[in-house]
């Protein structure tokens, strides 16, 4: 057994973590290249790709993409600044996350939805002034692929400075080496890293990832307009994804309770994923859609709107109803019953006593993790506007589907270790992961 297990710690450790950032960065200019130059069609893709060999195929698209020019790189960094200004000043009520392992509780701003509002406004403010000077924020697509490698560059550096931060000046206990030069910069070197006092997770994953993917959907969606007048299943799919965003940010302070904030350290994994992954794969049904339209109709338009904005409202009451019973100790209804509750008691590594509360009634009582099914059809109504011609807009649902699956075992792994016989205790009381009846 010994052997075996030294191979597979080599491969978690360190196969596996080259491969992946060898891997992502072609990945996000190969679905770039499939939406631009092949017509939205993977198997079109693939052709060009082996039609003289893997490596040359390769070669040939990345001869395709352009390193940032000015403009690209004023409005990227621009961006980034402008972000981190209304971080910094919009005001926003004291925010907590769960507390670590360490005994640290990290302590946010909760000002994101007033920087999302703001952001999106400023952009409709923009986009009018640049319509008056005969030009238009649309040039971001048609210039995309500078986008996706200025911000890979950009990440690689950035990591870097993560991990070295990391080891000589950690913002917090929660930190330290693996003894794993590799793996410490695929998966960090701290859990919570500030630089300057900006909280570097809420920079990457919020204010730059989770908000530049709306600022893309308009701009794609405005490319779509400028090439084909109004297309409704650009526009449809806009509007829904607008809806999950907005709804995001409202519970900002939710999502930094998650797993992605409470387990993930600050490395490749999680700030390459936020800075370029988000950007160039989360928003490929709406990359898909500015050149391949499709006409749907009033009728089904109003059918697939209506379904997105029911699976929205559903994922948020499921949140709201956690956060009720956090914020009354469990003494709150929840579908008109008093909340059912386990108080999970833990103990952190210094030795204290901690507790939590585990809600076992409402939509936490239908499955454990029944939140992400509706996460996943809203994914899948926002992208079945773009129809069944090709593969490559289903892309972002069958990834979310693997991830949100791998997820659920991730969650009760830790929620197993965390709360012993009290996530037992919950785990028979609620038994099904996801889809009651079926997992």
């Amino acid at each position: 057994m010994e052997p075996t297990t030294g191979i597979m710690n080599k491969i978690n450790s360190m196969l596996g973590p080259i491969l992946l950032m060898i891997y992502s960065p072609n990945m996000v200019v190969l679905m770039w290249y499939t939406a631009v130059h092949c017509k939205g069609s993977y198997l079109l893709m693939i052709n060009k790709l082996l039609e003289n060999g893997i490596f040359a195929g390769i070669q040939n698209i990345w001869s395709n993409v352009t390193l940032g020019t000015p403009v690209i790189l004023y409005s990227i960094f621009g961006y980034m600044l402008f972000s981190i200004v209304l971080m910094v000043l919009l005001p926003g009520p004291r925010a907590e996350g769960p507390v670590t392992p360490k005994g640290n509780v990290p302590v946010y701003k909760d000002n994101g939805f007033f920087c999302y509002v703001v952001t999106m406004v400023t952009f409709c403010l923009l986009t009018a002034f640049l319509k008056t000077r005969g030009l238009s924020p649309t040039i971001i697509y048609d210039k995309f692929d500078e986008v996706l490698v200025t911000l890979t560059l950009f990440s690689l550096v950035f990591c870097l400075f993560l991990q070295i931060k990391g080891y000589v000046a950690p913002s917090s206990s929660d930190s330290g080496t693996t003894g794993n030069l590799v793996f410490d910069y695929y998966w960090g070197t701290e859990l919570y890293p500030r630089v300057f006092g900006i909280d570097v997770k809420v920079f990457t994953n919020c204010r730059f990832g989770m908000t530049i993917w709306p600022l893309l959907c308009l701009i794609f969606a405005l490319k779509s307009y400028e090439l084909h007048g109004f297309v409704d299943s650009a526009w449809l799919s806009c509007i829904l994804q607008m809806a999950y965003f907005t709804k995001f940010f409202w519970w900002e302070a939710g999502y930094m309770r998650t797993i992605d904030i409470m387990l993930d350290r600050a490395g490749f994994y999680i700030c390459w994923g936020c800075l370029v992954y988000i950007t160039g794969f989360y928003t490929s049904v709406s990359l898909y859609l500015v050149n391949q339209p499709v006409k749907l109709g009033l009728g089904l338009s109003a059918l697939i709107l209506f379904l997105g904005l029911a699976s929205i409202a559903i994922n948020y009451i499921a949140d709201k109803q956690k956060q009720d019973v956090r914020g009354s100790d469990g003494k709150c209804l929840i579908w008109g019953k008093p909340a059912k509750v386990i108080r999970a008691k833990y103990t952190l590594e210094s030795g204290e006593k901690k507790e939590s509360l585990l809600l076992a009634s409402g939509y936490w009582g239908v499955a454990r993790h029944f939140h992400y099914v509706p996460e996943l059809l809203l994914a899948f109504f926002w992208t079945v506007p773009a129809g069944f011609e090709n593969l490559m807009p289903y892309s972002y649902v069958i990834f979310l589907f693997f991830l949100l699956t791998h997820r659920t075992f991730r969650d009760d792994e830790k929620c197993g270790k965390k709360y012993t016989v009290f996530w037992e205790d919950y785990c028979r009381r609620v038994p099904y992961k996801m889809i009651p009846g079926i997992f």
